[in-house]
């Protein structure tokens, strides 16, 4: 992998997973109590033997950035890095934003086309799945593409949400179809389930290939594309414009992949980690997971009764406290006799003081972390929330989607933005906001 390099698309604003994203950009999202999104992809790259890889960032990115700093450090004679390129003026290319996900890449091409690079690996920041990169580079090389995309088997009734491809025998992809909603749409792309068995893979009746958005390109393909067009996006405008003109060919992949890309898939996929035998393992000792260390003490559970969960480190959880399905994150306080099901607490950034904890029994605001007698049912906490006594979190009328700057509900899901206070015996009620203090 010496010839090759990987870039991770981590600049976009993230308007669905708002409010989780009004603070920070989409791949800082923490993930599975202590990781964050952008972590899936370098760690794929990482335990792939790619080790130079870049960063694309634009939209509120200092958390990211620290994130990265932090946690990613090689040493003087591995040849390896992970470097970020923000959003910056430039002499050729002047002093617009990113246009797009192409755009981004066209704008720091240089970096990705040096000497010595043959293969460009263009991943998303914020996908969770476990794959072998080396693999597909070498799908790459073997079938002599000039752009390979990864691949995954779904049935017909998931496709209205995904891009299909259709290839010939040899894998190479002769159609495409962006999110197909008819039986018209779908039908010219569909595949013999037979074709997908051959590659080793099994189809259980699956006769649709949708995009990854996973892309790996050999680097003077890459450069020519670009430089020949202005198209703004891979997904819906390079990648499309390459079949037919380019041999562009697929890599079948058929393990747990999920989007991260609204409130309510960075929620299940959170809950389902928690699951005794979940569909994406963090326990696979030979492709870890890597994130920053933090050097932080074990966990003190007393009295608590704890089922189905993830407790991160650094969590102090007392006596009659019922956690169920649920993730916990990193230094979260959780006072006697609360109740959490079936939610996401994303913990705090740092301990408050003993001293500051003492002195919140007599202040208006109660201390950091969840007060005594709250119940928080089928919700997300960011973190830094100061959650007084005997709170509830429900969504007890069942609503979709209610705006609110501290307190919100997106699909179906009540998220309580970062740093939010919420005094004690506040509950959740249509068109009630939390207090302005928060």
């Amino acid at each position: 992998m010496k010839n090759a390099v990987a870039v991770v698309l981590g600049g976009g604003q993230g308007t669905r997973l708002q409010p989780l994203t009004n603070y920070r950009s989409k791949p800082a999202v923490p993930l599975a109590g202590k990781y964050r999104l952008i972590d899936i992809p370098i760690s794929n790259c990482l335990n792939s033997g790619i080790n130079r890889i870049y960063v694309l960032t634009q939209f509120l990115s200092v958390s990211l950035h620290r994130h990265i700093r932090g946690t990613y450090r090689f040493d003087n004679f591995s040849g390896g890095f992970v470097e970020i390129l923000a959003a910056q003026q430039t002499m050729s290319e002047g002093t617009g934003w990113y246009q797009g996900t192409a755009d981004a890449v066209r704008k720091h091409l240089r970096y990705f086309t040096q000497l010595g690079v043959d293969y460009v690996v263009i991943l998303s920041g914020d996908q969770l799945y476990r794959m072998d990169l080396a693999a597909m580079i070498q799908t790459h090389i073997d079938s002599k593409a000039d752009i390979t995309i990864a691949a995954k088997p779904v049935h017909a009734s998931e496709a209205a949400a995904m891009g299909i491809m259709r290839v010939d025998g040899s894998g190479q992809v002769e159609g495409f179809v962006e999110k197909p909603k008819t039986e018209e749409q779908i039908a010219p792309v569909r595949m013999d389930p037979g074709w997908i068995d051959s590659r080793g893979v099994a189809s259980g009746g699956r006769d649709c290939l949708a995009s990854m958005g996973i892309y790996v390109f050999s680097a003077k393909v890459l450069a020519e594309m670009l430089a020949q067009d202005n198209h703004q996006d891979f997904g819906r405008e390079v990648f499309p414009h390459a079949i037919g003109t380019r041999r562009v060919q697929v890599h079948l992949f058929d393990g747990y992949w999920e989007d991260i890309g609204t409130i309510g898939s960075f929620y299940e996929a959170n809950l389902q980690l928690a699951q005794p035998n979940p569909p994406f393992d963090m326990n696979d000792a030979s492709a870890p997971i890597y994130t920053r260390p933090r050097f932080l003490p074990p966990s003190r559970i007393d009295g608590a009764m704890v089922t189905g969960s993830l407790i991160s480190d650094g969590c102090i959880i007392e006596p009659g406290a019922r956690i169920e399905n649920s993730v916990i994150g990193l230094r979260c306080r959780i006072g006697r006799d609360v109740t959490i099901r079936n939610s996401i607490l994303m913990g705090a950034d740092f301990y408050e003081s003993p001293e500051a904890v003492a002195a919140s029994d007599f202040a208006e605001e109660p201390p950091m972390g969840i007060g005594a007698g709250a119940v928080i049912e089928g919700a997300i906490v960011d973190k830094n929330c100061r959650i007084g006594q005997r709170v509830r979190i429900i969504n007890d009328a069942q609503l979709d989607d209610v705006s609110g700057d501290c307190v919100a509900i997106r699909d179906g899901i009540i998220v309580v933005g970062k740093d939010t206070i919420l005094p004690p015996d506040w509950y959740f009620e249509s068109g009630k906001k939390a207090p302005e203090s928060a």
